[in-house]
């Protein structure tokens, strides 16, 4: 039959999910060699250790500014335009970060790159959705999700290893990865370019109220996500603990993003994102009763908060586009990575301040508190919305 065939076929033969793997590759691999290494430069450079996340903020802020300008410019000016602007912001001042390391000269350059990373981040997960058949798009998400943790898994360390080694000219000019993309972006365009829906009328803003409910949850999840990978090898400085939890939970996430999206188009999202914002509530709770008295305990709750990192993060994309509907997808694209970008920086930062004063394994056990009380907003996420999207499940 027509329909099993089409089942057996692997998406990676698809000649614009190809290109924007590509692409996504390319543009995660930059951000990923420098979230890390540039507070590093920053301090090997003399800036005091207390402001050097002031580069991340400003990436970060940036970057969520220009994911909610993206619906606005890709209506005026297409998608492939903006996303080649983006693609060159990120990478053209990248080489820069070798002419200096002063805090204020690598400020100004995240700027400029956060712009362009705004714009991949909304245009990637909007494509990874477009070019694939729509019960099949779990599966192009999840290897979207895929080429996104990639770099994460190997670009973090190598950047932060380059600039402790003596060797920052190589991690400024790697960075310009992005430039790369551009040679596949003829490719995309081509084949996606047509699938790929137009706002109209009011779309915009009713995407953005339909994508508020998983996005809220998306925030949640990250948000704890950010304590862990910010203060977790603080708690445990000595030994390679914390090195070995955080690569416990990055292999975790990168493999459930990358799965869940298989089993979301056979089962539905209703009971799977519950219950991968359970799972997490037990990882979080696991994880501040291990710093506490239990290494192995430690271990088994960072890699159930894994799991459910990377789940949440498909799943509520799954869903936000589900629940706003064909035109508003550019929209509910931009609310999820700003909800993911907030939910970051925000456990960066408040958590820290919690943690300071409760201490960080019952700031782990609030926070698994939080994330269980989000479960039933999970729920109510996977509901459809009357007049702009269909059930997110058969």
């Amino acid at each position: 039959m027509d329909g099993g065939r089409a089942a057996r076929t692997s998406l990676l033969r698809e000649p614009a999910l190809q290109a924007l793997l590509a692409v996504t590759v390319l543009g995660f691999a930059s951000y990923c060699l420098t979230l890390a290494s540039l507070p590093t430069y920053a301090v090997e450079g003399g800036a005091d250790a207390s402001t050097a996340g002031v580069v991340t903020a400003v990436f970060l802020g940036v970057t969520i500014a220009a994911q909610i300008a993206v619906p606005a410019l890709t209506a005026r000016f297409g998608t492939g335009p903006v996303l080649a602007l983006g693609l060159l912001a990120m990478g053209l001042p990248s080489p820069l970060y070798a002419l200096d390391d002063g805090l204020l000269w690598l400020s100004v350059l995240s700027a400029v790159r956060g712009v362009g990373f705004g714009i991949i981040t909304v245009l990637g997960a909007l494509l990874a959705a477009a070019v694939a058949p729509a019960e099949r798009r779990g599966e192009a998400i999840g290897l979207y999700g895929l080429a996104v943790a990639v770099p994460n898994l190997i670009g973090v360390p190598a950047g932060v290893a380059l600039v402790l080694d003596g060797h920052a000219a190589w991690m400024a000019w790697l960075s310009a990865s992005p430039l790369l993309g551009l040679l596949f972006l003829p490719a995309l365009m081509r084949a996606a370019a047509p699938l790929v829906p137009s706002p109209g009328g009011g779309a915009g803003r009713r995407a953005v109220g339909a994508a508020l409910a998983p996005s809220a949850v998306l925030l949640a999840v990250t948000l704890a996500g950010g304590g862990v990978v910010t203060f977790l090898p603080i708690e445990r400085p000595d030994g390679a603990l914390a090195t070995v939890a955080l690569v416990v939970m990055g292999v975790g996430a990168a493999l459930a993003r990358w799965r869940v999206g298989v089993l979301a188009d056979r089962l539905g999202t209703r009971l799977l994102l519950p219950a991968g914002v359970a799972v997490g509530a037990v990882g979080m709770a696991l994880l501040g009763a291990g710093l506490r008295w239990d290494d192995a305990a430690l271990l088994v709750g960072v890699a159930l908060f894994g799991i459910s990192y990377g789940a949440v993060q498909n799943l509520t994309l799954l869903t936000a586009f589900a629940r706003a509907g064909a035109g508003g997808a550019t929209a509910a694209s931009a609310m999820w990575n700003a909800s993911f970008d907030a939910g970051t920086a925000m456990g960066a930062l408040a958590l820290g301040w919690v943690a300071g004063g409760l201490g960080l394994p019952w700031t782990y056990a609030w926070v698994a508190v939080l994330l269980a009380v989000t479960t039933p907003l999970a729920v109510a996420a996977t509901r459809p919305v009357a007049a702009v999207a269909r059930p997110p499940e058969a």
